[in-house]
């Protein structure tokens, strides 16, 4: 692949974007205690619903998204007309997702990015965002782990693609592989919460912290 100016451009900012850890800048704004200080220690939305502040937690979900969608969105709006095509919107999502994970802004420390990648996928296509959240709700509800739903959905998430393939979006290896680093980062980033599940010692989605 040769080098393209506008779409390394896109992808750096991309990354700069996903770098914004909003579970801390949240809790910084309303006063609150530094998420990576209290429960599992991450900087994300379930770990802010753990100091009992649904409403941060859900500024922290839904501005963790938002970072991971605006720049799929915003490629998939203009890059055609400047030579950036699905590839590199679906990259620009993997970058944003990255960012989140390893933010420059934050000493590297971030998250594990589940909110951020379903972002992505909703700026890749709406119907793939919906089927993989849809999971992700699915067994959240019945079995009540945010670690094990993120788990389910990010396995399934290429596999809605590939499935949705030719028949509700055209095909993309760049957007296919994009997706696979993104479930296997997912995988990799709980690994802790997948010796606990398999401990019997996970929290549950609305545990609280300890005093």
């Amino acid at each position: 692949m040769s080098f393209h100016l506008p779409s390394f451009i896109a992808i750096v900012l991309a990354y700069l974007l996903g770098s914004l850890s909003f579970a801390v800048i949240v809790s910084r704004s309303l006063g609150m205690a530094d998420p990576r200080s209290y429960g599992s220690g991450n900087p994300g939305a379930t770990n802010v619903l753990r100091s009992g502040n649904k409403g941060a937690a859900l500024a922290t979900l839904l501005l963790d998204a938002l970072k991971g969608w605006l720049p799929v969105f915003v490629i998939g709006l203009i890059g055609p007309d400047l030579g950036m095509g699905p590839g590199t919107a679906a990259l620009a999502g993997l970058a944003a997702f990255l960012g989140h994970l390893y933010p420059v802004f934050f000493g590297f420390q971030g998250g594990k990015g589940v909110a951020t990648a379903a972002g992505a996928l909703l700026g890749i296509d709406w119907l793939l965002g919906l089927a993989t959240g849809t999971t992700w709700l699915i067994i959240a509800f019945f079995f009540r782990y945010s670690s094990l739903a993120s788990l389910v959905a990010a396995f399934f998430a290429p596999a809605y693609y590939l499935l949705g393939g030719q028949i509700a979006w055209p095909l993309h290896r760049t957007v296919l592989m994009a997706l696979v680093v993104i479930s296997l980062l997912l995988v990799w980033r709980h690994r802790e919460n997948i010796r606990r599940l398999l401990a019997g010692t996970e929290s549950k989605l609305g545990s609280r912290k300890k005093e």
